[in-house]
């Protein structure tokens, strides 16, 4: 199940907002601040990511054609 639109909307939307976070940071806080910002804008990114891989893996195992099923070391399930 993909990650709905205002979901989604409300990852980029929060992305922007720590990326522009971040520019101030880096001019004028501790190094620690932006570390710590630079995180959250990896997790938001790899929550948006692993959603798009589980989709995939969810598709493969539901999927009906077993030449599908089959991957590159046998069947999927």
């Amino acid at each position: 199940m993909a990650l709905s639109k205002s979901v989604e909307d409300s990852l980029k939307e929060a992305e922007a907002s720590l990326r522009n976070a971040l520019a101030y940071a880096a001019r004028q806080e501790r190094p620690l601040v932006c570390n710590s910002i630079a995180e959250l804008i990896c997790r938001i990114d790899h929550v948006q990511q692993f959603d798009g891989l589980m989709d995939k893996l969810e598709q493969r195992v539901n999927d009906t054609d077993e030449d599908n099923k089959r991957g590159r070391w046998g069947p999927f399930a």
